[in-house]
């Protein structure tokens, strides 16, 4: 929320070629309470000013020698990357107006100045100044944090996955198409897959096979999206042997809670199952 005290404490600049404006308007701003109003009669030099001071509103008459209040416009326009003019235009000229809104300007003071008109439009635009640098540094602040969460969370995953690599024979992820996106170790051996001819896809391996019933339920926590940890299976190898494997697995969602995948650890339990019987 933008206060009074706010406003008042807002840099000011009045640029006007006339010094009778100028006093008049400088005056009517310190009576009001405004702590920081400065003035120039030289529009070449508002842009040096600006930068000096990036004040929070200009007011700029239109109608001045060497250079008018739409030159000093443009040249504001090139220095400023946001593209937003602080800028409340003075002018007699009504037809003055739509072409000063036009090439920037927030809003309009006719001449001759209407006292309350002035305190009114200046009262208005100060505000809308202050929403919007409040709105920038809320922006800035907001991207900064993106980005410093961004990080712990690569930071996270880098750790999870280092610690999973060395508690394990092997480590995978997939996509929510089932597509293997990262593997270590030997993934498809373990899961009795290979590659096909391809070199992409993943295919069944012929001459290995898994318990029905434990395949069947492993499927079945994979399709309804759900974690399994230390999920134990076993396969007879093509020699007549059992091997016994232990697989943990979660899902992945995005921060809208799509799914976005799975990724797991596995390894070998054969000889610590055999150890157990």
């Amino acid at each position: 929320m933008i206060t009074v005290p706010d406003m008042l404490n807002a840099h000011i600049l009045i640029v006007d070629d006339q010094e009778a404006n100028v006093l008049l308007l400088c005056e009517l701003l310190r009576h009001a309470g405004y702590q920081h109003v400065s003035s120039t009669m030289d529009p070449t030099a508002v842009v040096k000013l600006h930068a000096q001071r990036r004040y929070d509103l200009i007011l700029l008459d239109l109608q001045m020698p060497v250079m008018d209040g739409f030159a000093v416009m443009q040249q504001l326009l090139a220095t400023e990357p946001s593209g937003y003019l602080p800028v409340l235009v003075l002018t007699a000229q009504p037809n003055h107006k739509l072409r000063a809104l036009q090439a920037g300007a927030r809003d309009f003071i006719s001449k001759p100045f209407d006292l309350v008109e002035v305190e009114t439009r200046i009262r208005n635009m100060l505000e809308l100044r202050l929403l919007y640098q409040r709105l920038e540094q809320h922006n800035v602040l907001l991207e900064q944090t993106v980005a410093q969460r961004t990080a712990e969370l690569r930071e996270s995953e880098a750790r999870f996955k280092s610690f999973t690599e060395l508690s394990s024979d092997w480590y995978w992820e997939q996509d929510a198409d089932g597509r293997f996106t990262n593997m270590c170790g030997p993934v498809l051996e373990m899961l009795d897959l290979m590659l096909g001819e391809d070199g992409v896809t993943v295919v069944a391996k012929p001459g290995l096979s898994w318990e029905a019933e434990q395949r069947k339920e492993l499927d079945r926590l994979i399709a309804g999206r759900e974690p399994f940890i230390d999920f134990i299976y076993h396969r007879t190898q093509v020699n007549g042997e059992r091997q016994y494997l232990q697989v943990s697995g979660e899902p992945r969602f995005d921060e809208a809670g799509r799914f976005i995948g799975y990724r797991g650890i596995g390894i070998d339990i054969t000889e610590r199952h055999a150890g157990s019987q």
